[in-house]
């Protein structure tokens, strides 16, 4: 069973918001760009942001990855995946029933919030193609 190509623009999409994302909050750390929100409103401060940056690339390598395989229909992230169909989905259910919790206690930090429901969408997507794929 083929995927919709609309999965494929969802996933690129998803990647592009998350790239902009990174590269906003990189350029407020290190150029200071005034027209962006000031640094303290990118991130919690929960990771110093000279271990979140090295984190956030690599995420960006592996969406790259994901979005192409789904693209060209084929590599390891496209075959279906039964640890994807499941724990991967749930993942992303839990992962964003969190950040929608923590945004409706806190109500504080909407950049990062915002992003973490875009790369929660981002592994639903991945988690809900594989499931489809595998009950076809």
């Amino acid at each position: 069973m083929r995927n919709s190509p609309l999965l494929y623009l969802l996933l690129w999409a998803l990647l592009a918001l998350f790239v902009l994302r990174v590269a906003g909050q990189a350029l407020v750390a290190f150029f200071g760009v005034e027209f962006l929100p000031p640094m303290h409103a990118w991130y919690s401060g929960l990771m110093p942001y000279e271990y979140l940056l090295p984190a956030q690339l690599l995420l960006i390598v592996l969406m790259a990855k994901i979005c192409t395989d789904f693209t060209r229909q084929r590599g390891f992230f496209f075959a279906p995946k039964r640890f994807l169909a499941s724990y991967g989905l749930w993942f992303g259910y839990l992962y964003l029933a969190v950040m929608l919790a923590r945004f409706a206690i806190l109500m504080d930090r909407p950049i990062p919030i915002f992003f973490h429901w875009v790369l929660a969408a981002f592994v639903i997507a991945v988690g809900q193609s594989h499931r489809r794929r595998l009950r076809a």
